[in-house]
């Protein structure tokens, strides 16, 4: 009788493989559902919930309270990265907020959400049976006015993709470091200390630098070169603001070099009160008389140049008979 009751039990209350599972242990290796984004997802908030979908992925993903959530093979898993690592959680501690969410933006809804309106929440309490809707009861009962905010995405993220995404272990440093929110579902909160526990005990690691691309690597030379040619520009702009800035001399220096005609200096002060010194004769030297003067031979030019005497002409016999004529008179 004992078998019977038992089996009896058994066949009103199916047991579904999902609510058998563990509870989430954040403290194991996470696992690959084949979920990998090229680069970081767009998100898009659901209106009037406070939950991200994926409008443009091939999976069932979500953003609530600093976890990304996808329901994929009948599961739910979660991740604080959104490439994963992905841990499986049980269906009694999946987020209400995260149940809640309309079948419209389910991309890859299975096949039993067929008939099911789409403006509406799952019926996750057909699937999984009379003990979770025991258990969860009241889950799709709220008040959407009173909807908490929804965490901040965390777009620091987007800089870790293809070759640069991190291991789990640098996941942990890196998220403390740049996203200080903190959760209000157990399951994040519970996420959340395990990545600081992780991140506690790594060793500090070395940023690693992205290497150049092709056209960074061509455009190196030509700033290289073009650095020269800037200084040069630069160095009369420098100058010029040099000589802007320069310190003009102040109107008190030029009072001081030029003394004004009122108040007298200590200079002519002491010229008026000195007195007037008679001027000094100048001696001069004797000159010599024009008599003792020597007498300077004429250069030779003037020598040669000097006209010589004309010897008087030969005189003739009549002349010499004349002259004698006139001595015997």
């Amino acid at each position: 009788m004992r078998y019977v009751l038992i089996a009896i039990l058994m066949s009103l209350f199916p047991l579904n493989p999902a609510v058998a599972q563990l509870s989430v242990n954040f403290g194991s290796p996470g696992v690959s559902i084949g979920v990998n984004f090229a680069t970081y997802p767009t998100l898009q908030r659901v209106p009037g919930y406070p939950v991200y979908y994926s409008p443009r992925g091939r999976s069932n993903y979500f953003f609530y309270d600093g976890l990304y959530w996808v329901y994929e093979g009948d599961n739910w898993y979660s991740s604080s990265w959104y490439n994963g690592p992905w841990w499986a959680v049980d269906p009694f501690d999946v987020p209400v907020y995260v149940l809640r969410v309309p079948v419209r933006y389910y991309y890859h809804a299975p096949a039993y959400f067929q008939g099911w309106g789409v403006n509406d929440a799952p019926r996750w309490g057909d699937y999984w049976g009379s003990s979770w809707q025991q258990r969860r009861s009241g889950w799709d009962q709220w008040n959407r006015s009173s909807a908490p905010a929804p965490a901040p995405l965390p777009l620091y993220q987007r800089q870790y993709s293809g070759s640069r995404y991190p291991a789990a272990q640098q996941q942990a440093v890196i998220q403390t470091q740049n996203y200080r929110y903190q959760p209000k579902d157990p399951v994040a909160q519970q996420h959340f200390q395990q990545q600081q526990t992780v991140a506690r005990s790594a060793p500090a690691q070395p940023q690693r630098t992205q290497p150049a691309t092709r056209a960074q690597q061509q455009a190196a030379p030509q700033q290289q070169a073009t650095q020269p040619q800037r200084q040069q520009q630069a160095a009369p702009k420098a100058e010029a603001r040099q000589q802007q800035t320069a310190p003009k001399p102040q109107p008190q220096q030029a009072q001081r070099q030029q003394p004004s005609s009122r108040e007298p200096t200590q200079q002519t002060q002491q010229r008026q009160q000195a007195p007037k010194e008679k001027p000094q004769q100048v001696e001069r030297k004797p000159q010599p008389a024009p008599a003792q003067r020597e007498q300077r031979a004429p250069p030779p030019q003037a020598q040669q140049r000097a006209p010589q005497a004309k010897e008087p002409p030969a005189k003739g016999k009549a002349q010499d008979d004349k002259e004698d004529k006139g001595k015997g008179r």
